[in-house]
């Protein structure tokens, strides 16, 4: 029931930013946990970042190394992951998901999660 949209991709040089964002439909939204993963060429699915239902508790991959912030606005419904300090290895489509199952803490791997946006590309070049 939950529909979900990435947008805010694209093409940076290594030490750029960029901002994803993930725009929701369905009632259940707003109660449920939201993760980011990504996805690299011929590279397993991986674990970037996650926000419970009120924004209070967020989980992040020991891989980002403080350089992304996951931030939610349940009034708009969007789930934002603010990326600084790319480097050519965050190259990957990235995805937003949503477990409207989710206890107090946001799971950190991808089976756990009902709903998936289509992706949205982040390429960041050397």
């Amino acid at each position: 029931q939950v529909q979900l949209v990435e947008s805010g991709g694209g093409l940076v040089q290594a030490g750029g930013s960029l901002r994803l964002s993930c725009g929701a439909s369905g009632r259940t939204f707003s109660r449920s946990a939201v993760g980011w993963f990504r996805q690299a060429p011929g590279k397993e699915r991986e674990f970037v970042a996650a926000i419970n239902w009120n924004g209070y508790i967020s989980s992040y991959a020991d891989s980002i190394e403080g350089r992304f912030t996951i931030s939610r606005d349940n009034a708009k419904n969007t789930v934002s992951l603010q990326m600084n300090s790319l480097k050519p290895e965050d190259t990957a489509i990235y995805y937003c998901a949503a477990d409207e199952y989710a206890g107090s803490r946001p799971a950190m791997y991808g089976s756990a999660y009902q709903y998936w946006g289509q992706g949205a590309q982040v390429t960041v070049s050397s």
